[in-house]
């Protein structure tokens, strides 16, 4: 069955075993290839303190994804029960975890949230509006972070962190503003896509691909732009108090996400009160290097730049090693075994299981 193959290519074991050996061996490399010696972590004194900072982050997690799953109920307009709104949100953020950053989950998400039975063309309406919201929330934070720390850099020099001779700073920051300008002229591109003239965006996008190296793309091109007008004709009508309680929920969700860190290095430090927007700001440097990598999840390089970062904040290198084993421990690695352990409970809700093992038995029966 199509149906069923074209989700679970999303999942296949090897999809899911190459981030967690890349991750694995990244942290295996930070505790025990260290002529330092294996510290790190067993070195917090796990005072009463420590232990609330640990359960804050671990609370900011939940946060993140009740964020996450009050929009999707929010823009689905209660469309879709709290039950399938956690489902989705676990499978979303399995696929984003076993997926390259560029990819992300989102083409998963489209094929998921199509099993629901939605009506025509809200499932892709959703997906277009949420990467939408997502994409507007790193627009105005990011500059406001950089306001906020005025002098502060929040590119790290990557000495004495393992690596200051593959990327030096300078490139650094020519590729996150690249990045950072890509990522802008996306989001006015679907500003302007889904609430000012969708028809105008449709014409563009027909008519680039209609150079001879993309016409290739010409049929993915034309379903994406079909999408547009519906996500259009079904979102640029909502009232204000959709959309604040839309952007509500963003804000929530990407702000609990980033202030993880913040928490994890309360573990063992203290940091003052004007310190944790640079620590925040810094979060926003590492997100766009975590998109553009081509490992699955991030996995691997995510655990190397943490240190070259966070690193000024924490006592040691192996310190700060160990503390980006923890940081991924909290925020990635949780969603690859809650996704392996929803994905057959939804397969079977939503009767794909069972619509598979039908056709099963006509073809044996012909």
């Amino acid at each position: 069955m199509s149906e069923r193959s074209d989700i679970l290519k999303f999942f296949k074991v090897r999809r899911i075993l190459i981030p967690l050996i890349l991750g694995f061996g990244v942290s295996a490399y930070f505790l025990f290839w260290n002529n330092e010696g294996i510290t790190g972590v067993s070195e917090i004194a796990w005072s009463k303190g420590a232990y609330i900072w640990l359960l804050a982050a671990a609370g900011l997690m939940v946060v993140r994804d009740l964020g996450y799953i009050i929009r999707l109920r929010i823009l689905s307009e209660k469309e879709l029960t709290w039950k399938q709104c956690f489902q989705i949100i676990m499978l979303w953020e399995f696929a984003s975890a076993v997926s390259p950053g560029a990819i992300g989950g989102t083409a998963a998400a489209v094929v998921i949230m199509a099993q629901e039975r939605m009506k025509t063309g809200l499932t892709t309406a959703i997906v277009l509006v949420t990467s939408f919201l997502d994409e507007l929330y790193y627009m105005i934070m990011t500059p406001i972070a950089f306001w906020a720390v005025m002098n502060t850099s929040l590119f790290p020099t990557f000495q004495n962190v393992g690596f200051d001779n593959v990327i030096n700073t300078g490139n650094l920051r020519t590729l996150f503003w690249s990045g950072y300008i890509f990522l802008l002229i996306w989001t006015i591109f679907l500003a302007f896509a889904l609430f000012i003239k969708p028809e105008i965006c449709r014409g563009l996008i027909m008519s680039i691909v209609k150079l001879p190296f993309l016409k290739r793309f010409s049929r993915r091109a034309n379903r994406f732009s079909d999408d547009l007008l519906v996500a259009s004709k079904e979102f640029r009508s909502k009232p204000k108090k959709f959309w604040i309680k839309s952007m509500g929920a963003t804000f929530v969700t990407w702000t609990a996400r980033f202030l993880v860190i913040n928490c994890l290095i309360m573990l063992l430090s203290t940091v003052e009160a004007n310190e944790h927007w640079v620590i925040f700001g810094k979060q926003l440097v590492m997100w766009i290097l975590m998109m553009i990598a081509l490992t699955p999840g991030a996995s691997g390089v995510a655990e190397f730049i943490f240190p070259a970062f966070m690193g000024p904040y924490l006592p040691t290198k192996q310190v700060s090693n160990q503390l980006s084993i923890l940081w991924r421990v909290l925020t990635y690695y949780p969603y690859i075994l809650i996704g392996i352990m929803v994905l057959p409970i939804w397969l079977k809700r939503v009767g794909i299981e069972e619509r598979f093992r039908r056709l099963r038995l006509r073809k044996k029966r012909g």
